[in-house]
């Protein structure tokens, strides 16, 4: 990172953005360094379209990228082995059951990468967002064993996915299967994928211009979802899969 010295750091004690429009072009979608993870600084982040990502020993470093990525609820891609795996496999589906393991998996080391950019510090910001009410996690069991996941964060009709796992074929994408039908049943508009990659792509995320994502945020972050929509819930429950949905 050989531009921080041309963004205007956050103060702890003042919780203020610049305008995403300044973000820059390279790396894309750098905003700012600096601040906290506190409840309000991540909140009002999250509102304006910024997030935080960074390794340790980093600061903290803001983004909003362009293009966006995102998820509309109706164009979520269900690939036949995908289909096969939510008809055959037996997963339990849990939505806010167990927060903190769901993203301490997360943070895991993973094959293609020696660090995680989810540091103990994030986990323990968002676990705080969970418990005031706007973190959420998916869940999947299998055999009484936590194998996949997902969790991120909701406002008004927008969900912010953070990152998910899998420890069992297909758990991961299974978590946003159920993710995208919960939120349909309640209305909600998109998940924010934040940053393109293929493996969005093939599950059906598109890619939106930074401004178009700013204006329907803007449109929809304040729409007061349903109460009790985030109470811990057995998803199976009522969510049943459809084979014909959408299959790719």
């Amino acid at each position: 990172m050989t531009h921080h010295h041309q963004l205007p750091f956050l103060l702890t004690d003042e919780i203020v953005f610049p305008d995403v429009d300044l973000a820059l072009t390279d790396p894309n979608g750098l905003l700012a360094v600096g601040g906290d993870l506190s409840r309000e600084r991540l909140i009002q982040a999250y509102q304006q379209g910024i997030f935080p990502w960074y390794s340790s020993p980093e600061p903290i470093i803001w983004w909003s990228p362009d293009p966006r990525a995102i998820l509309y609820l109706d164009e979520l891609k269900v690939s036949r082995s995908l289909a096969k795996s939510l008809r055959n496999r037996n997963f339990e589906v849990w939505l806010n059951r167990d927060f903190n393991s769901v993203i301490k998996q997360c943070a895991g080391a993973r094959d293609y990468a020696e660090d995680t950019w989810i540091t103990s510090e994030m986990q323990t910001a968002y676990s705080d967002l969970h418990a005031c009410g706007f973190a959420h996690s998916i869940s999947i069991y299998q055999d009484d064993k936590l194998v996949g996941g997902l969790y991120g964060l909701s406002q008004g009709k927008f969900f912010f996915g953070e990152s998910m796992f899998s420890k069992s074929t297909d758990a991961s994408k299974v978590a946003l299967y159920y993710l995208v039908n919960y939120l349909k049943k309640h209305d909600f508009l998109m998940v924010d994928c934040q940053v393109p990659n293929s493996h969005l792509t093939s599950l059906g995320s598109r890619n939106v211009t930074r401004k178009d994502f700013i204006q329907l945020l803007q449109q929809w972050r304040d729409w007061p979802q349903p109460e009790a929509m985030w109470k811990s819930l057995k998803l199976n429950d009522i969510i049943s899969f459809c084979p014909q949905e959408n299959q790719a």
